[in-house]
């Protein structure tokens, strides 16, 4: 694995991790959106990711980089998709969106989950930085070597 590959897979997991950071951020602005554009609550969103080099097994890669010293290349989003889960009810008949029976769907967004998930996109995010400062930091000391 070379100097920039390893600055491209942290790089692809910084932008990652960002999307992954601003979609729940999406999630917590929309907790008590009750009716979109189609009439219905805000559906809570999620990023789905994959390995960029396509559909080769992590076995497959892992027995090749034991014998060849290489690694792949990186993460990428797949696709944003909605959380099918069904609506929480909650009653408030006064509420301008509330049926007949004075019951108010709101979205399918759990807070306390959508934390905990921002915390981890967080920490993925550090450590990718912490993966290229490293490798910038092994690259200045090989140009010390020199001198």
């Amino acid at each position: 694995m070379g100097y920039f590959s390893s600055l491209d897979i942290s790089a692809s997991g910084l932008t990652a991790q960002r999307l992954r950071m601003d979609t729940i951020s999406q999630n917590i602005a929309n907790v008590n959106t009750t009716r979109t554009e189609n009439g219905q609550p805000y559906r809570r969103k999620t990023v789905l990711f994959e390995e960029k080099s396509g559909s080769v097994p992590f076995s497959d890669y892992l027995s090749k980089s034991i014998s060849d010293r290489s690694a792949g290349s990186g993460v990428r989003v797949t696709a944003i998709v909605e959380d099918q889960s069904p609506f929480r009810r909650e009653y408030d008949p006064g509420h301008p969106d509330a049926d007949e029976e004075g019951y108010v769907l709101k979205p399918n967004i759990d807070i306390i989950t959508e934390m905990v998930n921002m915390i981890s996109a967080t920490r993925a995010y550090e450590a990718n930085v912490t993966s290229i400062n490293t490798s910038k930091d092994m690259a200045m000391k090989a140009l010390e070597i020199g001198r």
